[in-house]
């Protein structure tokens, strides 16, 4: 998404509705993540979808950190959070906020909501609690602690503050409505006592507000004027409503949108801090995931991720979107961008038996064949010994065939015209050496008599080339939903990371840096991995296959 793009969408309309009707004289929104985990694709979405509205109206964009839960949050999930973010594209500018600012302000709103009598000091614990709260078609029951007299709940409340209680004996909740339909409204927890160090205030509070006590009042004490957030806050939107009806303060308007759903996937923070826990990945920036830090040293530039949620739109309703599209829309956003390269991944050798042995011949190839408007070139070297892909050769090839096999001839790739004439095989039938003549008239890859040859294959230098690490990802599950029924664990595709440790690519790669991107020709689109590469020695992710399924099922 660019910031020329023009949005139109159902929240478009609402904003300019209130613009128009002088609810709101100005745009401003919001990305409130809780610095729990890493941010995912999902997350991706809303931070792209809240800046460019802010962008588009020329209005302001806030990132605010929502961290109620210091058993939960750290230092390394904001300083990560940022991260994505600024490579995503957007900007905050000079506001970088936090909801523990306004520790001070919330506890003084809990005191006025207690003073008003909507708030009260409640002695049941967890379970309890969720017992009277009663289920969807059970209403709730009232505490027996929900009359105490306003100046008891001051008092507990005061002393909750200061320390007296043990953590889960004590809470405040809000006086709402314990028959509403509505479970979020049954007298929802406000604060809970938690003895627990936070990462910004210290020591300095052991009563901690809830998340839907302090998003809705961070929002008004930012003067957020349209908060934008996924379909599972719906719910949660009224008593939002009535807390801010309550105090008095500032409304923003609260507009939910379709969260985003993909196959092959988990979108839910708990379901990846279980994946990086249990050792089914390398770590939140593992590039199988698609957690925003993983999928960048995957490979995927911010370019493609903003094109992607662009093209899924926002909608009112959820839906899941196919992976094949996400792997389109990076594969087209790599295509014209990135120069071509020659890697061979699974080698065997080939020898040209009337190839002077030590005679080299450089060829100036195009980087961008694929684009006459650059004429950028490097030097591939063809010399005697060579590598070709192992499935480049056949013994006995089926009748369509149009790479090597004995007697057949076919191009190497900018070089010349080979004709395999024998081969050589191990103890188990493993191809292990292939034997070829060359045409000397034939170099630079065209035939000096015309000769129409249909096979071209791509080749290293046994010589020049260099082995390289590299890691062929997949997607990270075999079903397409994952989640649908059991434990998702066993889902897992065993295969989706592949590693090869004896590829060979030629010598121009060797000087790859940290993120590059190539065309590895005809294997699929590859990244300097930032992890493991060392100067002179990168290693290889496979950002995607050249394969488009999406592509062909778009022209069926």
């Amino acid at each position: 998404m660019t910031n020329e793009t023009k949005m139109t969408n159902f929240i478009t309309e609402i904003i300019d509705n209130d613009l128009a009707s002088g609810r709101y004289e100005s745009v401003h929104t919001r990305f409130p993540p809780e610095p729990n985990g890493y941010l995912h694709l999902g997350h991706a979405k809303a931070v792209l979808l809240n800046y460019m509205l802010a962008k588009q109206y020329n209005g302001k964009f806030n990132l605010r950190f929502d961290d109620t839960n210091p058993v939960k949050e750290d230092q390394t999930y904001i300083d990560a959070i940022k991260r994505d973010i600024k490579w995503l594209g957007a900007d905050w500018e000079d506001r970088e906020f936090y909801a523990s600012d306004y520790f001070d302000q919330l506890y003084e709103w809990a005191i006025q909501m207690i003073k008003q009598g909507d708030a009260f000091v409640c002695d049941l614990n967890a379970e309890q609690i969720r017992e009277y709260r009663g289920s969807l078609t059970v209403p709730g029951k009232e505490s027996p602690y929900r009359n105490r007299s306003i100046e008891e709940n001051l008092d507990l409340f005061e002393r909750m503050k200061n320390g007296e209680f043990e953590d889960g004996t004590r809470t405040l909740r809000a006086k709402v409505d314990m028959s509403s339909p509505n479970l979020n409204m049954r007298d929802p927890v406000m604060y809970r006592i938690m003895h627990a160090t936070h990462h910004r205030t210290g020591d300095k509070w052991c009563i901690y507000p809830m998340y839907d006590w302090t998003h809705g009042q961070s929002d008004s004490i930012e003067g957020i004027t349209h908060s934008n957030c996924s379909l599972e806050f719906e719910d949660h939107r009224p008593l939002y409503n009535w807390y801010v009806e309550k105090l008095g303060i500032f409304a923003p308007r609260q507009t939910e949108f379709a969260r985003l759903n993909i196959t092959y996937a988990v979108m839910s923070k708990r379901k990846i801090i279980r994946l990086v826990n249990e050792g089914f990945v390398s770590g939140w920036d593992d590039p199988r995931l698609i957690t925003i830090s993983g999928m960048r040293r995957r490979g995927y530039r911010p370019e493609a991720i903003q094109a992607f949620t662009e093209t899924i739109g926002v909608a009112k309703a959820n839906s899941i979107i196919d992976f094949a599209l996400l792997e389109h829309t990076v594969r087209t956003d790599l295509d014209q961008i990135v120069p071509r390269v020659m890697a061979v991944l699974n080698p065997v050798k080939l020898i040209i038996d009337n190839f002077p042995d030590d005679e080299v011949i450089e060829f100036d190839v195009d980087f961008y064949r694929h684009d006459d408007s650059t004429n950028q070139t490097r030097k591939v070297p063809l010399t005697k010994e060579l590598y070709i892909e192992r499935e480049d050769f056949m013994i006995d090839p089926p009748k369509k065939f149009f790479r090597l096999a004995p007697g057949k001839e076919v191009r190497l790739m900018s070089a010349c015209l080979v004709t395999c004439t024998d081969y050589k095989i191990d103890d188990d039938g493993n191809v292990t050496e292939i034997h070829c003549t060359y045409d000397p008239e034939s170099l630079g890859g065209m035939a000096p008599d015309g000769r129409k040859v249909k096979g071209t294959i791509h080749w290293v230098s046994a010589k020049f080339g260099a082995k390289a690490k590299v890691n062929l990802y997949d997607k990270l599950f075999n079903d397409e939903y994952p989640e649908s029924e059991g434990d998702f664990i066993e889902n897992i595709n065993e295969e989706s990371l592949i590693v090869l440790e004896e590829a060979l690519i030629e010598p121009s790669l060797l000087s790859a840096k940290e993120y590059e991107r190539f065309q590895f020709v005809r294997k699929g689109f590859f990244s300097v991995d930032p992890v493991e590469s060392k100067d002179g020695a990168p290693v290889f992710n496979r950002v995607v296959s050249l394969r488009d399924s999406w592509a062909k099922m778009q022209k069926k």
